[in-house]
């Protein structure tokens, strides 16, 4: 028998349509590529979104075809997430910090025919241009005055002009909420990059979640800020949770810097935002050393890579700012576990409360999760046992775009390439990337907490730990450290600082200093790119 409840698909549109009904008279504030602030409405952003669909209409695109964007956050970028995913085509988030050979593979893989770019990225265009086959259309996310008299861009139209033209009236087409809706590239370190293709129905059920309270707990009482970048895995699904309940969006546009960020986060009382670690030590480092408090950030959500314990520790006790430890990945879309504590933990100790905090957190609902040994068998939640881990749910890949790399699941799991625990309250607690794990002499040691402890001295800015080959243990700990400007330490200080911090089995065999550590398009650690840069280097001899 079935249910007698209506059936209306799950569509990206029906979150726009519900923000414009709803809290029309919410606020989006974007810093421009143009140094100003601009500002306006959920309205009055569903109405410039459905002038894009018409725009699509007009240069003939069809169902399913992709439109990429080169683009910071901000509110034309949007637009384009509702106008071309509302509309039955495909968003294809471009990241332009790849290298331009990049770009113009993944253009031409994903077979993009309308690229819409912020200007800042018009050499990188300019670049790759002549080597995308598939784009047809270019558009300026501008003004029509401030479109380049000679860009060297055939055809080149200002975004505002484009959609200018067309009418406010467009009736989102109705289709099945299995639609694809936006296409996200892997940041693989090898070989080409595959492709997640999310449709309707997993962005809108992946923004329902993000959503709950023991999520990202998003409400029209916040003011949001995402650092996280639109062109990285949707914002972690910011504008479509945002759109879901009317919360304020503050975009802030290319001014990444610790002292843009400070500035907008207390000009617009941003109560919550989200990014990365990197992006939070230069907030931070703006912020110590003249003495800034926050007066109205309370949640930060910071996922992507790991958050060193110190960080966690500084936004917690110097600012009063919780920090929410997120974990997930771009076939996840992204969102797998986020930590927020159960009632039972309010009564633990600080120091115990912190050690649950610095885990990666619970399973949100819709994603379920195991670990499993070399050969499949499923390990238990002990919060020791170490395990490959797995999961699954509906939005997390089940292939990759144009079924790239074969078929991904083991028994219907997706292997995430990560290492980690689960303890007894379902926390999950990552302890390497699968291929980062160093083992020696037969046990693991996790080079997040090798990492972590390093990061902990004052004087350390960033640290890689990698194996390195050994004679007898097989592999043995580095750490690879970046001093702070102006402080200095020596190999012996810091190997110092790890005694009662970690086992003295664990304790790196050396430490390596360099300028800098090179990160990806992602802000991740590159560490095969660190392994080759260190290939002539040799353990001392003990």
């Amino acid at each position: 028998m079935l249910g007698l409840m209506q059936n209306q698909p799950l569509l990206i549109s029906g979150l726009i349509e519900f923000a414009e009904r709803h809290h029309g008279d919410a606020e989006i504030v974007s810093r421009r590529v143009e140094g100003d602030l601009h500002r306006y409405t959920y309205k009055e952003a569903a109405s410039r979104s459905r002038q894009v669909a018409n725009a699509l209409d007009q240069l003939g695109l069809a169902f399913g075809d992709r439109v990429a964007t080169l683009a910071w956050n901000g509110y034309r970028h949007f637009e384009l997430y509702y106008g071309v995913s509302g509309s039955g085509r495909v968003l294809h988030t471009l990241n332009p910090r790849l290298h331009p050979d990049q770009v113009a593979w993944i253009a031409n893989h994903a077979e993009d025919q309308v690229l819409c770019f912020d200007l800042t990225f018009l050499p990188l265009v300019q670049a790759v241009q002549g080597r995308c086959t598939s784009i047809k259309h270019y558009i300026a996310l501008c003004a029509a005055d401030k479109l380049p008299a000679d860009s060297g861009i055939p055809g080149l139209q200002s975004y505002d002009a484009w959609i200018g033209q067309q009418s406010t009236e467009y009736r989102w087409p109705s289709f099945d909420e299995n639609t694809a809706s936006s296409l996200c590239y892997t940041s693989g370190t090898t070989g080409n990059p595959k492709a997640a293709l999310y449709s309707h129905r997993s962005s809108t059920l992946h923004a329902y979640a993000a959503a709950l309270p023991d999520v990202m707990s998003i409400s029209a009482r916040d003011a949001i800020l995402p650092v996280v970048p639109m062109f990285h895995v949707n914002a972690w699904g910011i504008p479509y949770s945002a759109a879901l309940t009317g919360a304020k969006l503050v975009f802030p546009g290319p001014a990444l810097d610790g002292k843009s960020i400070y500035e907008l986060i207390e000009s617009e009382k941003v109560s919550y935002a989200a990014g990365v670690p990197t992006v939070w030590q230069m907030l931070l480092g703006h912020m110590k050393p003249v003495g800034l408090k926050f007066s109205t950030l309370r949640r930060t959500v910071i996922g992507g890579s790991a958050c060193p314990p110190a960080m966690i520790q500084a936004f917690n006790e110097d600012y009063g700012v919780e920090v929410l430890h997120a974990w997930g990945m771009t076939e996840m879309s992204p969102l797998g576990t986020l930590c927020t504590l159960k009632n039972k933990h309010d009564a633990l100790p600080p120091d115990e409360k912190m050690r649950i905090r610095l885990k990666q957190g619970r399973a949100i609902y819709g994603v379920d999760m195991k670990i499993v040994d070399a050969e499949g068998a499923e390990l238990p939640w002990d919060g020791k046992t170490f395990g490959d881990l797995h999961v699954r749910g509906p939005w997390v890949v089940r292939s990759y775009f144009k079924g790239e790399g074969g078929d991904p699941l083991v028994d219907g799991w997706f292997p995430t390439g990560d290492v980690g625990t689960i303890d007894s309250d379902g926390y999950l607690q990552i302890t390497d990337r699968s291929k980062d794990v160093i083992k020696s002499g037969g046990e693991w040691i996790s080079s997040i907490d090798v990492e972590n402890i390093a990061v902990a001295h004052p004087a350390v800015a960033m640290a890689a730990c990698i194996g390195m080959p050994h004679p007898k243990w097989d592999e043995r700990p580095v750490v690879v450290v970046v001093k702070r400007p102006g402080m200095d330490v020596s190999k012996d200080e810091l190997l110092h600082f790890y005694e009662g911090r970690i086992a003295k089995w664990q304790v790196p065999d050396d430490v390596v200093f360099v300028e800098a550590i090179p990160l990806g398009a992602t802000g991740k650690m590159l560490k095969t790119r660190l392994r080759e840069m260190l290939r002539d280097y040799t353990l001392p001899q003990t």
